[in-house]
């Protein structure tokens, strides 16, 4: 996978995942430069066009890299590493992203995911955005240690994450209570619509409850990823 950008290229060098770079000769963050050479990994000069080409019209700062695909997890996996402490930080949270279509919602949320000790992140394998290098652009590098789940149906996901102790969270302006009026130290799953259409009907169906965001001005909706930052705020800070 080809990644971009000075935060993204640190955060993979971070995470060991770093397998080469390319810089162009205008590039002038020499301490990332030398964090590079340090961990002994090939540095390549190139063109501003080449770079260009390469990030296919993303910002890549004047530097590229390459890293091995994201691994994805089973969501077996994702449960069997959910922990079961009861300390407000550590609770587990999942979240579920039904039909999220644009990669830069992605990215913004597993961003926020890292950021609020997200267990994982679960969408489905057809019909929504996967794991590219704009989601990776996006995420500044939360790609690399956020756990991500593909699944063929969001319905059973759900159902099996409920056996797990999970209450599964709706997102929705509809909904009758408010995501701060969450139970504390519980294990959710939150779920988030897509941009256009919000949460589909058997996904709604199966959740526990439909919550909201309050908010105080004209505009009655969020973009999807600022909408699941506060909630997950919320949830964190409960």
């Amino acid at each position: 996978m080809i990644v971009y950008g000075s935060n993204t290229i640190r955060a993979c060098l971070e995470a060991k995942k770093l397998k080469k770079v390319m810089v162009s000769k205008g590039f002038s963050n020499h301490n990332l430069i030398e964090e590079i050479q340090n961990q002994g990994i090939q540095i390549k000069y190139a063109s501003k066009e080449e770079l260009d080409k390469l990030a296919k019209g993303g910002n890549h700062q004047s530097i590229i890299g390459e890293i091995d695909d994201v691994r994805l997890y089973g969501l077996d996996e994702i449960l069997r590493t959910c922990s079961d402490s009861k300390s407000q930080k550590d609770v587990p949270i999942l979240v579920i992203l039904d039909s999220l279509t644009d990669p830069h919602n992605l990215g913004a949320i597993l961003r926020s995911c890292d950021a609020f000790n997200v267990s994982g992140v679960i969408y489905k394998k057809h019909g929504s955005v996967g794991l590219n290098d704009t989601v990776a652009k996006v995420s500044t590098g939360a790609i690399n240690f956020v756990k991500c789940c593909e699944v063929t149906n969001l319905t059973r996901a759900i159902q099996e994450i409920k056996k797990h102790g999970f209450w599964v969270v709706g997102l929705d302006g509809a909904g009758e209570k408010e995501v701060k009026e969450t139970a504390k130290n519980t294990p959710i799953c939150l779920v988030v619509g897509s941009e256009g259409y919000g949460i589909s009907r058997l996904v709604r169906e199966n959740c526990d409850y439909l919550e909201k965001i309050e908010m105080f001005g004209r505009v009655n909706c969020l973009n999807a990823s600022v909408a699941c930052s506060i909630a997950l705020y919320a949830l964190r800070n409960l």
